[in-house]
């Protein structure tokens, strides 16, 4: 998310909003649907600000007609391919004049029409399938790579695909089932099963799974609505994979997630057996205070007010969420079910509900070398909407504050895993560890390139600094790393490279206001690509993401999940380099990564890492056995290569950590946060990549007769 200080940003998508509503005032044409305008806005809006819009003509409707049918239609196995064939022919070469408003929204009605026809079609199917025994002594596989699958040319090779598909799923669980009763036969109150009684229960368990699939799709949730969203999410991705559509409930959602705050009772949830209940409770929250709402009950249906109650039958976990919260001060309505059967409607009044534990945190590690302190950040949070909400650099800042405190001889930052934020908040936490100078470049759409600087000359902590990062990290925290490591302010450790994301994104409204300013609006929100980023050196994070200094083995190291993966990826370019000067003290980083190579080299359990994520790699590239021998025989090859990196994955001996004082108070107020606390300390106390980067932090302290840059 980009800084509402951007003020360049700021003119350009005043001047586009400007010019998309005079063009879109529509005189003397028919009034547009709700459909149309979105679509019509969409288009606008990627045509004149996107930061590298494609052309919206016949090649592009043929890329979006194909995507979108295998969004909807993910395994191919509902759609024939006659279906499929139709709908091509009529609008394959009309989405973009759809998108450009030059005809109704037809597309999305035609498709759900089609769905409508053929769900019960595949419904009766899979219950047919499933009646009746596998046979798992045949020598057949099946492919689960649905993107090079085809759709099945007849009724007949459909069912045949959801044979197959279905036979799978028994199979996993058939297999679980047998190894269960192997495990426990020894047992003096076993009851043993025959592989007959055990292959049924295998399909009753698939056919629960499949029964609650099809709830969900047969709900409300399930509506032409839904189908529209993904259809206008298809268009803005294939522009890159960072731009999005949201829906107003969405938008919200996504606002909650960057601030760390929400209006709600102060539950989570859980999914179980297609049950949607209550979790954990909040100490203090609506739902905790009302002495009504008890962990382990059923939420049947949510209501707004007194409005009708929808029921959550089919719902994700994160749909019913949506429903649950809203403004505060509103009343929410929830008809639970409670242990003993009875059925309760309990009355709620939304308040604020903070999510302190996605906040920065620390701790001390000590060991016989001394202190290191350690700060956990897994996002760069903003709440752009509340002055005095918490902003992952005021955060951080005081993490530093209080491990300075305590003397530490060095301090570890955690961005494992965070995916990014705030892009105002990221160059004020560089500015921490670096005395004034440049952070990191944007150039926009004309080419322009700015220069986004910290201008405080102080420093708020000028010791040996170590930052972890792995393939998750991304957009904002590769802009921290690259800034650390471009200033040789501190090393990067993790893997061989982050995820790659270096564009800037902005919410913009699609409603016609004047302007674009408004990120919230009735018709939706799209959260759109404007600019790229670039490290100070002048290279770009886009697609390349941040070379590790020091590179751990990792099990995700070869999978297919960073920005270079996505064919709808923007290019890696460079600009300009900066004006900078890299800091005062020179630390040797080649004698810090040979002294880390050779501890990787003779760790068992690095050398183990690295030698399975490449097998585990090479399994998911073929094909999966239906034969049960066969299966197993596979199975239990991956079941012993996934407990010889848990027999290495954790160290042995566990690492000295301390709460720092003011937490341990923090979290003893909640139980169940508290509880959360212990098991993130208790995670960290055997960390092998923590080990390894406090190792790492140590050679940087033993080098303390730094000499300064020439």
């Amino acid at each position: 998310m980009i800084s509402k200080r951007n003020l360049p940003i700021v003119i350009l998508v005043l001047g586009c909003g400007i010019f998309v509503a005079f063009r879109s005032l529509g005189f003397g044409e028919t009034p547009p649907s709700r459909y149309e305008k979105i679509l019509r806005n969409v288009g606008q809006m990627l045509e004149e600000i996107h930061y590298s819009p494609k052309d919206i003509n016949d090649d592009f409707s043929k890329v979006i007609f194909k995507k979108y049918l295998a969004e909807v239609d993910v395994e191919k196995d509902v759609f024939l391919k006659s279906d499929v064939e139709e709908l091509r022919s009529r609008y394959e070469t009309r989405i973009d004049d759809e998108i450009l408003g030059k005809t109704s929204v037809q597309f999305v009605p035609a498709v759900v029409e089609i769905l409508k026809k053929r769900l019960p079609e595949t419904e009766a199917i899979y219950k047919e399938i499933l009646s009746q025994p596998f046979d798992y002594t045949k020598d057949e596989s099946i492919n689960l790579d649905f993107d090079k699958a085809e759709f099945p040319r007849n009724e007949a090779a459909r069912k045949e695909a959801w044979r197959k598909r279905l036979k799978y799923l028994a199979l996993e669980r058939y297999n679980d089932l047998l190894e269960q009763q192997e495990n426990n036969k020894a047992k003096p109150d076993a009851k043993p099963k025959s592989k007959e009684e055990l292959e049924k229960e295998a399909r009753d368990k698939v056919m629960k799974v499949m029964t609650r699939y099809y709830e969900r799709l047969n709900s409300k949730a399930n509506t032409e609505d839904e189908k529209f969203t993904a259809f206008v999410e298809t268009i803005v991705q294939s522009m890159d994979p960072h731009t999005d559509y949201f829906p107003p409930v969405d938008k919200r959602y996504f606002d909650e997630q960057m601030s760390g705050r929400f209006f709600g009772i102060g539950a989570s949830l859980r999914e179980e057996d297609g049950n949607i209940k209550i979790a954990t409770l909040i100490t203090g929250s609506p739902a905790w205070k009302s002495g009504q709402v008890n962990v382990g009950d059923i939420i049947l249906k949510v209501a707004q007010g007194s409005q009708e109650p929808v029921d959550l039958t089919g719902f994700t976990i994160e749909d019913a969420v949506k429903l649950i919260r809203g403004t505060k001060g509103t009343e929410v309505r929830l008809t639970a079910k409670k242990a003993d059967g009875s059925v309760k409607v309990i009355t709620l009044i939304r308040d604020e509900i903070v999510q302190d534990e996605t906040f920065a945190r620390s701790v001390i590690v000590n060991n016989e070398k001394g202190k290191i302190g350690y700060i956990f950040l897994p996002e760069f949070y903003a709440d752009f909407d509340n002055p005095k909400g918490n902003r992952c650099s005021l955060d951080v800042a005081k993490e530093v504050m209080k491990l300075k405190e305590q003397k530490v001889d060095g301090i570890v930052i955690d961005l494992r895993y965070n995916g990014g934020g705030s892009l105002y908040d990221v160059v004020q936490m560089v500015g921490l560890f670096i005395d004034q100078g440049p952070v990191v470049q944007v150039k926009d759409r004309e080419g322009k390139a700015q220069i986004l600087r910290d201008n405080d000359k102080s420093v708020l902590y000028d010791g040996p600094l170590a930052v972890m990062v792995n393939e998750y990290s991304a957009s904002a925290s590769e802009i921290f790393a690259a800034a650390i490591q471009d200033y040789k302010r501190g090393v990067i450790i993790g893997s061989t490279s982050t995820y790659g994301k270096g564009t800037v994104q902005r919410n913009i409204g699609l409603d016609k206001t004047g302007s674009f300013m408004e990120s919230n609006s009735d018709l939706g929100t799209v959260k759109l690509t404007l600019q790229k980023f670039y490290r100070i050196n002048g290279g770009s994070t886009q697609l390349r993401g941040v070379s590790s200094d020091v590179v751990l083995p990792d099990l995700s190291e070869y999978t297919k999940i960073r920005e270079k993966d996505n064919p709808d990826a923007l290019p890696w370019d460079e600009i300009q380099k900066a004006d900078y000067n890299t800091w005062k003290y020179a630390y040797d980083l080649t004698a810090i990564k040979s002294a880390s190579d050779t501890r990787i080299k003779n760790s068992t359990a690095f050398t183990t890492i690295s030698k399975d994520a490449e097998f585990l790699n090479k399994q998911n590239d073929k094909s999966y056995s239906l034969n049960l021998e066969k299966y197993r025989q596979e199975q239990k090859e991956l079941k012993a290569t996934y407990k010889q990196i848990e027999s290495v994955a954790k160290l042995p001996v566990e690492l000295k950590i301390e709460s720092l004082p003011q937490d341990s108070v923090k979290y003893a107020v909640d139980s169940d946060k508290a509880e959360r606390y212990k098991q993130w300390l208790k995670n960290l106390k055997t960390d092998i990549y923590l080990d390894e980067a406090v190792k790492v932090v140590d050679d940087m302290v033993a080098t303390k007769n730094l000499v300064y840059n020439k």
